[in-house]
């Protein structure tokens, strides 16, 4: 198991030497017990690992085809069964753009290889990011025909729960992650990590001994891989429903205020970068990290920072096994419609700019994201992300659990 060193394990340690050698401790009563703990310590890797495997038998459950639809209504059953039930869907309608021409279309800037997205610099031996589209790559002829229904235009659905605040249920934080995928695997990595963290959150607050004194929403992601376009509309039909009581007098908010809204995107892959024949260690790195990511240039960027700065901080109390390190540059993912509207970060694996556009991960949009190439310690890195963000949004919203 990799060993997690604390960024403040040194001077905790030097204060409480000097500390026993000049005054003895002082006595105080006996301390509160920390519910968020409580709350961390009923993450378990073996459920987390199943609902991961639970969103596999979808393939890689591509928007527009029966296995994405199959899969939308598998989330909503499964957030029911854990007490998730007042689920909600987002109603919006996708039609594909016209193929870019080469080079990426008129008007389009040249490419600079070296510069990731948002706007971080790619260091190493850079690996080109492509998506898989020959289905002959996969050499699962049952996963290979469970995938080849391919894309139709037309009706998009996703999901969403709520947990209801007892003391401010006008206000809330959105924390999502996107159910679709492409290349022709089983998209285990690319979002079902991220789906299967966001579901066990829910799964975990919505116990029946657990409150919380503000709200949280749960939210699965349609459409990510063609441009974010689930995510964007939410935000588009609902921004301005936010802290609106409906009916007026019925202390409910269908849309409480936005307080933040938190990403989870590719949480288990840190291996490292490509050697330089192109191939990756089969171990995880010793340094793997969570990256926690906000987009300095977007109009919320100084209170993004302060919130991804509580993450890491979550991370020093409640993770367990791996450090988190915070980044500016957040992009590519469905944080990116809500970073002009609320304080929004997002969680990954490896840096999405410098990293993951270095090709950090070979298995992004391949048939070789299927959930029997992990180890256990990437799912652990999983694991951790989910203890970050629990512990944070622990705090954060004043969870309690009764008799604790």
């Amino acid at each position: 198991m990799p060993v997690k060193f604390s960024r403040s394990l040194i001077l905790c340690l030097g204060t409480s030497l000097a500390w026993s050698q000049q005054t003895p401790p002082p006595v105080s009563a006996k301390s509160t017990p920390d519910r968020v703990a409580t709350l961390v310590g009923r993450l378990e890797l073996g459920r987390y690992k199943a609902t991961v495997k639970g969103l596999t038998q979808f393939g890689d459950r591509r928007q527009g085809t029966e296995r994405n639809r199959k899969a939308v209504d598998w989330i909503e059953a499964q957030l029911k069964s854990y007490g998730c039930t007042n689920t909600e869907r987002i109603h919006y309608t996708y039609t594909a753009p016209p193929p870019r021409t080469p080079g990426g279309g008129l008007g389009r800037p040249p490419v600079d290889p070296s510069v990731g997205p948002g706007g971080s610099r790619k260091r190493g031996n850079i690996q080109p990011d492509t998506v898989n589209s020959d289905p002959m790559k996969q050499p699962d002829v049952k996963l290979r025909e469970l995938n080849r229904e391919p894309s139709a235009d037309g009706p998009r659905e996703e999901v969403y729960c709520t947990k209801v605040g007892i003391k401010h249920p006008d206000q809330m934080y959105i924390l999502g992650a996107h159910m679709d995928g492409i290349g022709w695997g089983e998209a285990a990595n690319d979002d079902g990590s991220g789906t299967a963290l966001v579901m066990e959150l829910a799964r975990i607050f919505n116990s029946p001994d657990v409150t919380t004194d503000v709200s949280i929403r749960f939210a699965l992601w349609n459409n990510e891989e063609t441009g974010l376009n689930g995510a964007t509309a939410y935000a588009d039909q609902r921004k301005d429903l936010q802290g609106i009581e409906s009916p007026a007098g019925s202390g409910k908010y269908p849309e409480p205020k936005w307080l933040g809204m938190v990403q989870h995107d590719m949480m288990m892959f840190d291996h490292g970068m490509p050697h330089k024949d192109g191939t990756m260690s089969k171990d995880q790195r010793p340094e793997a990290d969570v990256n926690i990511e906000y987009q300095v240039t977007s109009k919320f960027a100084d209170a993004a920072m302060m919130l991804a700065q509580k993450f890491q901080l979550a991370d020093d109390k409640y993770a367990t096994d791996y450090p988190a390190n915070v980044g500016p540059h957040m992009t590519n993912t469905d944080s990116s419609p809500f970073m002009n509207l609320t304080p929004s970060i997002s969680l990954r694996e490896v840096e999405r700019g410098a990293q993951m556009g270095a090709g950090w991960d070979p298995q992004h949009h391949q048939p070789s994201d299927v959930y029997s190439f992990y180890n256990d310690d990437d799912f652990r890195l999983g694991l951790n992300s989910a203890q970050i963000t629990l512990g944070a949004i622990g705090q954060l919203t004043g969870a309690a659990v009764a008799g604790k």
